[in-house]
């Protein structure tokens, strides 16, 4: 049985929104536009995604702190490149007359920094590492979309301060291989790009950004890394003492992970037309057990139930669903619509065996185990239904990538609702015509591997530069 009328690979939108309010992960229709609410099953999971970032983040030697939601225009204008890529994104909390405006956090480099001049006198006092989980506020131009593009941002930010370049380059290494660790454990597929100068973050020398496969064909970008160099350091009187007594002006980092867009992959790549498929880490719930009770025999199924329950329910969140008024056929409908990952069901014939029929929900495979062979089994079946959701989801984006020779090959593999792959001069009027003829963009070339063009530039034909990769995108 479908969700909806609405198909996810045909009407991706009606499906997803359909989803949300369904399974009760989050409800848009709050009465200020690109605000939503997040319904007790979404807030489960975002505060999941964020326990498994914040454990990685701190196994790196990262500290958690807070930092003020605003910071006051003139702190916030030092950086002139900085404020420019926000000026049109930031919201402004006036105070009346004779006070400075206050600027809501759109992201907390100008927040940060003034404290980090503080802080840091030495090369003791490096490296800095500190993260904090907060939301950010953006005044977004564009048409909001629940979880993709919305006003205010749950996420995370990383900041880090280095003595020298090579520690920097390291760190943003150090940075991709943390997420990399978080997004595969949950099964989420994603090309690493380095972003085109146009499209960097405002002030870094360079980012990298994780661009997750979405059905609709636009991609997703759930994260991004940036190497700042000394730009922001100069801006903010960063200096320190050097080992040789001379002063020094540091290098720094900084990475976000957008805990609201990593939902929306989750949902996006692993669900289907019957709801939600949840990696085991973050499932609301990770097992059911439903009852099948037939006249005559309600209390023993019951009661084997209960047996059954108290075996799996010290490692896995478990729920027994024994509600009387609804039919096994209504519970199986629930419980795949929330994705739960694992489904016991228990008839007469189960209690005179001592087993269970367990239900994957990533397959919908059946199969009788056991009661002795139980935890082993959902166990086993746990760590399957990671590694397949992440299997499943690297051959998709993987089969989503065609090279494109011409702007028409282009628009054809776009409205396919799939990638381009294609060779660029590297000048940002091609980049810009590209975008007007064919809908998408160039999201950048490869960061994880090496790929040399071998001939001309798609859109003007002089010599190509690099090897990019061209989608629409949220």
């Amino acid at each position: 049985m479908s969700i909806s009328a609405a198909k996810k690979f045909e009407n991706f939108t009606a499906w997803f929104d359909d989803l949300l309010l369904k399974a009760r992960i989050a409800d848009n229709r709050f009465p200020v536009k690109g605000f939503l609410v997040y319904m007790e099953n979404g807030a489960f999971m975002l505060d999941k995604i964020r326990e498994l970032l914040e454990r990685e983040l701190e196994r790196a030697g990262h500290k958690k702190m807070y930092f003020p939601l605003v910071t006051s225009e003139e702190v916030f204008s030092k950086e002139a490149e900085h404020i420019k890529g926000f000026l049109k994104e930031v919201f402004v909390i006036d105070q009346g007359p004779g006070e400075q405006r206050l600027i809501v956090r759109p992201t907390s480099e100008t927040i940060m920094y003034p404290m980090f001049k503080l802080w840091i006198r030495s090369h003791a006092d490096l490296p800095l590492k500190v993260y904090q989980s907060v939301n950010v506020y953006r005044r977004e131009t564009k048409a909001t979309r629940a979880l993709y593009r919305v006003r205010e941002i749950p996420w995370n930010e990383a900041h880090t301060v280095h003595e020298n370049a090579s520690e920097a380059e390291k760190q943003v290494r150090e940075a991709m291989e943390i997420y990399r660790r978080v997004l595969e454990k949950l099964g989420i597929s994603y090309m690493t790009l380095k972003r085109p100068d146009f499209d960097k973050f405002a002030g870094a020398v360079y980012s990298i950004a994780f661009d997750a496969w979405n059905p609709d064909g636009k991609v997703n970008q759930v994260a991004t890394v940036h190497n700042l160099g000394r730009n922001f350091a100069r801006a903010y009187g960063l200096e320190f003492e050097k080992k040789d007594g001379s002063r020094g002006v540091p290098y720094q980092t900084c990475y976000g992970f957008g805990f609201s867009r990593v939902l929306a992959a989750v949902i996006a790549q692993h669900g289907d037309d019957h709801g939600l498929v949840l990696p085991p880490v973050i499932a609301p719930t990770q097992v059911v057990i439903i009852p099948i009770p037939f006249k005559g025999q309600e209390k023993k199924i019951y009661e084997y139930s209960a047996k059954v329950r108290d075996l799996v329910a010290s490692k896995w969140r478990t729920v027994l669903d024994d509600r009387e008024d609804v039919t096994p056929g209504e519970k199986f409908y629930h419980w795949e619509l929330l994705g739960t990952p694992v489904r016991l069901e228990i008839g007469p014939k189960e209690v005179v065996e001592s087993s269970v029929t367990l239900a994957r929900r990533d397959t919908l495979e059946r199969s009788k185990v056991s009661l002795e062979e139980l935890p082993g089994k959902v166990d086993e079946v746990m760590k399957s239904i990671e590694s397949n959701l992440l299997e499943k989801s690297r051959r998709m984006m993987m089969s989503l990538v065609s090279d494109a020779k011409t702007l028409d090959e282009v628009k054809k593999i776009l409205r396919q609702r799939r990638i381009a792959r294609i060779e660029w001069c590297n000048e940002t009027a091609c980049a810009e015509k590209l975008k007007e003829e064919v809908g998408g963009e160039i999201r950048g070339e490869r960061y994880d591997i090496a790929e040399k063009p071998t001939g001309k530039c798609i859109v003007c034909g002089k010599p190509a530069k690099s090897v990019v990769y061209v989608s629409r995108a949220y």
